[in-house]
């Protein structure tokens, strides 16, 4: 099916549009969180890049990436349509990702970054959680 639109007006069209964020995956991490009693996170605080969760006390900030749009190496695929726009789509995505870490670093801040198919194993997530925050046990009850 033919597009309605010019071009020009798509453009216009799609430039409107603003997602909402990574929803389910930030939703299922906060969960690996409440269910294993992590506590002193907060979420979007005002950073570069506007973390996913921050734990202000240990100035430690965590990013649940989706697989798709942050290039996944394990399990992410490149449309076979408009491929061109897709490759410069997604690796501006990455780009930006080195960009933003290494501001936060700069700005004394550890970051960590899970991308979404780890989060299908919350015990894994406990532990590499509990390297950046003492006291918090590895096993977890997840």
């Amino acid at each position: 099916m033919a597009d309605v639109f010019t071009p020009e007006k798509r453009s216009e069209v799609m430039s409107r549009i603003r997602g909402r964020g990574n929803r389910d995956t930030e939703l299922l991490f906060r969960t690996i969180l409440r269910v294993n009693k992590i506590t002193g996170w907060r979420r979007h605080l005002p950073l570069p890049g506007r973390p996913d969760f921050t734990f202000r006390k240990h100035r430690l900030i965590v990013f649940v990436d989706g697989c798709f749009w942050h290039s996944c190496p394990r399990c992410s695929n490149t449309p076979k349509n408009n491929r061109e726009f897709w490759i410069k789509k997604l690796g501006k995505n990455q780009e930006r990702d080195r960009l933003v870490s290494r501001e936060l670093r700069s700005r004394g801040w550890t970051v960590i970054r899970f991308w979404e198919h780890e989060l299908t194993k919350p015990k894994a997530v406990v532990r590499r959680l509990a390297r950046w925050l003492p006291g918090l046990k590895g096993s977890g009850n997840a």
